[in-house]
C-alpha cells in the first residue's frame, strides 16, 4: 500500500475516457479472484544490512534487442522489509511539495505474516526480467540493500534523474475483509512547493489505464470493488511519490492483503508471475504508443 495509506485520501474519479480505455483493453471476461498459495514458494528472503543511495541497475550483461530497446523503466518496490526496525527514521517528515509526510511506512501484510515489502520485491524482480527481455533498461529504487527506505521524495527523485520513460511503484493494499481486487493510482494535477504534475498527468493516465487493462486480462483479477468505481483507476493528490515525479508514474495496488481470497493470490508465486506479466504488457503498450 502507499506510504500514507492510513491517511484518508481525497479521491476523485477519473474522467470517463479512462474507463473507456480500460474497457477497450479488457479483451476477456473479467472473473473473480481465485487460486491457492504455493507453500513451497520462497517468499521470506532475508534482507541485507548494507545501505545504498544508488538505484539498482539491470545486470551488466548486454540486453537483448527488442521493442523496448532504448527505453528506461524505473520500478519502485513499495516499502522495505526492515522499515519496522527503523521506525524513528521512517517517521521523519519529508517535503512532498504540497505539505509534509512520513519518509515511508512499514506497509501491510497478510494475516499469516507475508509482508507487503517482500511481495513487492518478488514482483519487482519478475517484472524487471520481463522488461529486460524486451530490451528495456531497468532501474530499481532499492533492492533489499539498505536498512530502511528510501524515503518517498528520494524514490521520486530516482525516477526523475534517470529520465525514465515510465515509473511503476509496486504495492499491495491493506483494507477490510471483503474489499477485493487491484487498482492503479494516478497522479492528480498538483502544483505547489516542489510539486508540479502538470506535464505528466496525461501520460501517467495512459500508462495507468494500459496497465489496468492488461492486468485484468493476464491475472483474471477484477478491478477493485471498493476504490475507483469499477474502473481499477484512482486519482490521488496526497502521495509524495506521485506529486514529486516529473516523469510518467503510477502506483499499482495488486490486491488486498487483508482479504483471505486476495491473500491466497498474493502469496501464490504463479499468480505473482501473472501480475508481473500484466504490468509488463501494460508498460510496453504505453511505451509503444
Amino acid at each position: 500500500m502507499p506510504y500514507d495509506d492510513s491517511v484518508p485520501p481525497t479521491r476523485r474519479a477519473r474522467p470517463l475516457l479512462l474507463a473507456a480505455a480500460l474497457a477497450a483493453l479488457c479483451l476477456t471476461t473479467i472473473t473473480g479472484c481465485g487460486g491457492s498459495p504455493d507453500p513451497t514458494d520462497g517468499a521470506g528472503a532475508k534482507a541485507s544490512a548494507s545501505a545504498s543511495a544508488t538505484p539498482k541497475a539491470s545486470p551488466t550483461a548486454p540486453l537483448p534487442q527488442g521493442p523496448l530497446t532504448g527505453r528506461t523503466v524505473v520500478i519502485d518496490p513499495g516499502h522495505n522489509p526492515r522499515n519496522r526496525e527503523h521506525t524513528e527514521e521512517i517517521n521523519e517528515q519529508v517535503d512532498i511539495g504540497t505539505g509534509r509526510k512520513e519518509c515511508d511506512t512499514t506497509g501491510t501484510s497478510t494475516d499469516d505474516g507475508y509482508a507487503e515489502a517482500l511481495f513487492t520485491l518478488d514482483v519487482t524482480h519478475r517484472l524487471r526480467e520481463l522488461l529486460q527481455a524486451q530490451g528495456a533498461r531497468v532501474l530499481l529504487t532499492h533492492d533489499d540493500d539498505r536498512p530502511f527506505g528510501p524515503c518517498i521524495d528520494e524514490r521520486a527523485r530516482i525516477g526523475n534523474e534517470a529520465k525514465a520513460d515510465a515509473v511503476v511503484s509496486v504495492h499491495a493494499d491493506g483494507s477490510a475483509v471483503g474489499n477485493r481486487g487491484f487498482h492503479v493510482i494516478l497522479p492528480a494535477a498538483v502544483k505547489g512547493g516542489g510539486a508540479d504534475t502538470s506535464k505528466i498527468v496525461e501520460s501517467s493516465a495512459d500508462l495507468g489505464a494500459r496497465i489496468a487493462g492488461h492486468f485484468v486480462r493476464t491475472t483474471g483479477s477484477a478491478p477493485s470493488n471498493y476504490i475507483g468505481g469499477g474502473t481499477g483507476l484512482d486519482t490521488r493528490d496526497d502521495l509524495g511519490g506521485l506529486n514529486l515525479s516529473t516523469v510518467p508514474k503510477v502506483f499499482v495496488e495488486c490486491g488486498n492483503m487483508r482479504d483471505p481470497k486476495d491473500a491466497a493470490l498474493l502469496t501464490d508465486a504463479r499468480w505473482r508471475q501473472k501480475a508481473a506479466q500484466g504490468m509488463a504488457d501494460g508498460i510496453a503498450a504505453h511505451l509503444k504508443g
